[in-house]
């Protein structure tokens, strides 16, 4: 997909488009419609490096205890290969 958005459109803001896909990224993380995977691969930024922009902004990373335990569930999986 290619978005489009017109410079007249964002005037004022002066974003740059890594900036405009972190935002994009951001947004749509922070709203549960995407995964924090697919968050860092729209910011095109590595995971780590993604984590760490939103701990800037103090945004939860969304890992519950069922995530905790599916880690859990894959990790003792691991362990008996």
């Amino acid at each position: 997909m290619v978005i489009e958005i017109q410079d007249k459109t964002l005037r004022g803001l002066e974003l740059t488009e890594p900036q405009a896909l972190l935002e994009l990224a951001v947004g749509l993380f922070t709203e549960r419609r995407i995964t924090l995977g697919r968050a860092a691969e729209i910011a095109r930024l590595p995971q780590l490096q993604f984590q760490k922009e939103l701990g800037r902004r103090e945004i939860s990373i969304h890992y519950d205890v069922e995530d905790l335990r599916a880690d859990l569930r894959t990790l003792a999986a691991l362990r008996e290969k």
